[in-house]
């Protein structure tokens, strides 16, 4: 029932005008409203939020045994099992809030952020899409929607209280560091700010002199310094798992 939805690269002719332009952080338009990728599995996928709603619905009625349209309930529990580690199964992510179990992915191709999550256990599920390289709106409707809905230990607020960090640390904070292929930049003149391969804007507020965080990344973030006290690399850790960006200058 996902009628429209596409892995066609380029898009089929008759589907063109009903295709959104992505945008930069920036405002400005992709050029030629969107790119044309070649590696159709990852991102070559065209569709809605109503039609992936559609995809989602029918994993939970596959995996409760009420519905067998496209995988039988014996694979879609495979396809829900985790492999590499706790989090990674086939074709999805797999994460607990509390006791809650859901199974997730994200997209984020140049002009268009988005995300979807679908209960395991329950009827519960959200997709969010934006037609911008500014995802940020995505875990504020997702929140949202998973507060009014009432789902239990998915979204609770964390309270932090900000201090000020001396000037002269901060500029020892500031600097480029690499995260697999990414480039983070903290630029500390003005706003402290999270700088993503110069696009991606986050500001940033420390809860200790060390110990930081952004409203609109999902991590605790912390700088961490050597053997000799230089700051060497940011850690990044939230329930999916750790990284560490290393600074390279």
């Amino acid at each position: 029932g996902m009628s429209n939805s596409s892995y066609s690269q380029p898009p089929v002719k008759d589907k063109e005008k009903i295709l959104a332009t992505g945008y930069r952080a920036n405002g400005s338009v992709i050029e030629g409203k969107y790119h044309i990728y070649p590696e159709q599995a990852a991102a070559g996928l065209w569709t809605n939020p109503t039609d992936l709603a559609a995809y989602i619905i029918e994993t939970q009625l596959s995996l409760q045994g009420k519905s067998n349209k496209v995988l039988n309930t014996a694979m879609t529990k495979l396809r829900l099992t985790p492999y590499i580690d706790s989090n990674a199964a086939l074709g999805t992510f797999i994460s607990r809030k509390g006791n809650e179990k859901y199974f997730s992915h994200g997209g984020a191709n140049e002009g268009f952020r988005c995300q979807y999550y679908g209960s395991v256990d329950s009827g519960d599920g959200v997709v969010v899409m934006v037609n911008s390289d500014n995802g940020r709106i995505l875990d504020e409707i997702i929140n949202s929607v998973a507060t009014v809905y009432g789902w239990k230990d998915f979204y609770t607020p964390v309270v932090r209280k900000t201090v000020i960090v001396p000037a002269d640390l901060l500029n020892e904070y500031a600097g480029k560091y690499v995260l697999d292929k990414d480039t983070v930049t903290i630029n500390t003149s003005g706003k402290a700010m999270l700088v993503v391969n110069n696009v991606q804007y986050y500001p940033i507020y420390f809860f200790t002199d060390h110990d930081f965080f952004s409203p609109d990344l999902p991590f605790n973030l912390k700088f961490e310094k050597d053997a000799n006290g230089k700051i060497n690399d940011i850690y990044f850790k939230n329930d999916g798992g750790e990284m560490r960006a290393k600074r390279i200058e």
